[in-house]
């Protein structure tokens, strides 16, 4: 299926999961959020969040600096 991820589109297979593609996309295992089409993911859902094709997905990571 593909998905968005971060503006980019991605080819993922069926049953995907939010916490598959955070995985794929960053080793940060610390302040980062989900987002799919626009509705925030908690973290302790991403294993059970299926995507489905055409699904956006935003994957923020917090950063520090001053």
């Amino acid at each position: 299926m593909k998905v968005v991820v971060n503006g980019s589109a991605h080819a993922l297979p069926d049953g995907a999961t939010v916490a598959d593609v955070v995985r794929a996309v960053t080793t940060v295992a610390r302040g980062v959020a989900v987002a799919v089409n626009g509705e925030v993911v908690p973290r302790a859902g991403w294993p059970g969040a299926a995507l489905r094709e055409g699904d956006q997905v935003e994957v923020l990571t917090a950063a520090q600096g001053g």
